[in-house]
């Protein structure tokens, strides 16, 4: 397993100043991925364990890889905006990845889990090369579909707010792969590495 290592990062949201790290992989202006954390009011950041599988597979296949807090979150500035504002973090970290000049700007993806899933589906454009979706929870939320880029949506089959029957709803849309997890819940524990794989090998198919 590569070593993860990061550099601390802080972008502007309007007027807000987020925290992030970027794990960048040992290649010259790779691609790069923002993931977004679940739901900051239920104990989710950047640190959560599937942020941190879905970065570690990202590196290890040459693809740079962007976490940060939202705002409220951790040491980031402003209060939780139930997804509103969120919507404008998510857009400023894209922004800012693009911005870097060791990176590949042209080529772009997101990841969001659960409660940043929500918050990722809606920003998500034909501007990305590729949107994964981690246990979206369709049975509390709504999810927009219209993404104009490939999309992955992966749950697991013991997640009761992500039911498979939900997803595979999702999935008919053109354009989005369902890859189920067997015995993994909303959590995710003891399951990151099936996670893991099924990101990284999506996004070494779609953003060479």
């Amino acid at each position: 397993m590569t070593q993860l290592t990061a550099q601390a990062v802080t972008f502007k949201a309007g007027d807000l100043t987020l925290e992030g790290a970027l794990h960048l992989p040992e290649k010259p202006e790779p691609p790069a991925v923002v993931v977004c954390h679940p739901h900051p009011l239920y104990g989710g950041d950047m640190d959560n364990i599937v942020v941190m599988a879905a970065c570690q597979a990202l590196v290890e296949r040459g693809i740079a890889a962007l976490r940060f807090n939202f705002r409220g979150a951790g040491n980031s500035e402003g209060d939780h905006d139930d997804g509103n504002g969120e919507r404008e973090d998510v857009r400023a970290a894209l922004e800012h990845v693009r911005s870097l000049p060791e990176i590949d700007g042209e080529r772009t993806g997101l990841i969001g889990y659960s409660f940043g899933a929500v918050v990722a589906a809606e920003v998500a454009s034909g501007g990305l090369r590729a949107l994964a979706l981690v246990s979206p929870p369709v049975e509390i939320a709504d999810l927009k579909v219209a993404w104009g880029c490939p999309a992955l949506i992966i749950g697991g089959d013991m997640d009761h707010l992500a039911p498979v029957e939900r997803l595979e709803i999702v999935a008919e849309s053109p354009g989005v792969e369902l890859f189920v997890v067997s015995g993994a819940d909303h959590s995710w524990w003891g399951c990151d590495d099936e996670l893991g794989e099924a990101i990284g090998q999506f996004f070494s198919n779609h953003m060479r």
